[in-house]
C-alpha cells in the first residue's frame, strides 16, 4: 500500500511515469509495478490508464485522494487490542517493525472512524507472569538466520550445565509457545530435528553455508501431540480428574486440540487428551496439587506419586 501510494503521487504530479522509471525509483521490478497498477485499477477503482503518446500512466478522471482502508468499528477495536498485545514483544527484534506497521495502518485509516477511546489505556491490558530473558543480539541473529536460511554455529548450554557445547544447526523455525521462545533446528551433531531455548545460547555465528528447509517440515505436525513444546514418538491416552474447586478453570480453556471433558457426579470433571510425550503434562498436573488426580497412564501416575513423595521429603527436612 505504501508503494502504491507513491505511484499515486507520481501519477498525480502529471509527469506520466512509466513502469521502468517507477521500478527504478521504488527499487522493485517492473512486474511489481504492473501488479500494483493492476491492483489500483481493479481493486481500488482508480482510473489509471496508459498514454502511448506520453509513454506513461495518467488518471483519466480527477482523483481527489488515494482511497483509504475501509475499517469497521469492530475491526478498529481488534487492531487496538492487538497493539496492546505488542507489549509481549517489547525489546525483541519484532518491536520496531510491528510498531512501524501499526503507524502505517493508522496513517491510512479514514478520518470518519471515531471511538470513545479516551480511557483505552485503563480499559485493556496484557500481562504475563514470567517474562523470558533474551539476549536481543542473539535473538536478532536467530530471526534473520531463520528467514534467510543461513546455517549457524552455536555454543549451547543444556539445562543444569554451566559449560556450552558446540552445535552446528540449520534453523527451521522460531516459535513463541506459551510465552516462551523456542528454535526448531536440524542439529548436525545429533543428525535430527532438535528444540533449542534461545536463552541458553551462549554465542552464535553464521558458518557461511545456506540450507534448504525440507518440504516435509511442519511446525503444526511437529507439535501436534505435544502439551507445549516437547514432542515424542509414542501415543499416550491421558485421563485426569479434577476436584469441583478447580473444575470451572479447566472447563474455561482449551488445553489441547484432542481434549474431551466429562462432568462427574461430584461436580468435578474428567479431562482426557492424547499426547506423544508426558514431560510437560507431568509438571502441569503437579501445579494443580491435590485438586488433580491422574487416572491413566499408569507410568504417569507412578511418576507423580514419586514426585509427591520427594516433595514431602523436602518439607520434612529441618531448616538450618
Amino acid at each position: 500500500m505504501e508503494r502504491m501510494l507513491k505511484i499515486h503521487h507520481a501519477i498525480q504530479a502529471g509527469g506520466y511515469p512509466n513502469a521502468t522509471r517507477l521500478a527504478e525509483q521504488l527499487e522493485v521490478s517492473t512486474k511489481s509495478i504492473h501488479r500494483d497498477i493492476e491492483f489500483m485499477r481493479d481493486r481500488l477503482d482508480l482510473p489509471v490508464e496508459y498514454n502511448p503518446a506520453k509513454y506513461g500512466y495518467h488518471y483519466s478522471e480527477e482523483v481527489s485522494a488515494f482511497p483509504t482502508f475501509q475499517v469497521t468499528e469492530g475491526e478498529m477495536v481488534a487492531l487496538l487490542v492487538a497493539e496492546k498485545a505488542l507489549q509481549q514483544y517489547r525489546g525483541t527484534t519484532f518491536e520496531k517493525p510491528l510498531l512501524s506497521a501499526f503507524q502505517k495502518i493508522e496513517e491510512a485509516l479514514p478520518d470518519t472512524i471515531s471511538l470513545n477511546l479516551s480511557e483505552w489505556d485503563e480499559s485493556i491490558s496484557f500481562r504475563t507472569s514470567a517474562i523470558p530473558q533474551l539476549d536481543l543480539d542473539i535473538f536478532d541473529q536467530l530471526a534473520k538466520a531463520v528467514s534467510r536460511k543461513k546455517q549457524l554455529e552455536l555454543q549451547y548450554r543444556k539445562p543444569g550445565q554451566k559449560q556450552g557445547e558446540a552445535r552446528v544447526v540449520d534453523p527451521y523455525h522460531l516459535a513463541n509457545i506459551n510465552g516462551e521462545w523456542f528454535l526448531f533446528a536440524h542439529c548436525h551433531l545429533r543428525k535430527d530435528l532438535r528444540t533449542f531455548a534461545p536463552a541458553r545460547i551462549l554465542s552464535i555465528k553464521e558458518t557461511g553455508q545456506s540450507f534448504q528447509r525440507p518440504k516435509r517440515f511442519s511446525i503444526e505436525d511437529r507439535l501436534q501431540g505435544s502439551f507445549g513444546v516437547h514432542a515424542g514418538k509414542e501415543n499416550f491416552k491421558v485421563i485426569i480428574r479434577f476436584s469441583p474447586q478447580v473444575a470451572d478453570y479447566i472447563r474455561e480453556k482449551t488445553w489441547h486440540p484432542t481434549q474431551v471433558i466429562k462432568s462427574l457426579p461430584n461436580d468435578g470433571i474428567e479431562l482426557a487428551i492424547t499426547l506423544s510425550s508426558l514431560v510437560e503434562i507431568h509438571r502441569w498436573v503437579l501445579g494443580w496439587g491435590e485438586h488433580a488426580e491422574v487416572i491413566e497412564p499408569k507410568n504417569l501416575r507412578d511418576r507423580l506419586r514419586k514426585s509427591a513423595e520427594d516433595i514431602l521429603s523436602t518439607y520434612d527436612k529441618e531448616l538450618h
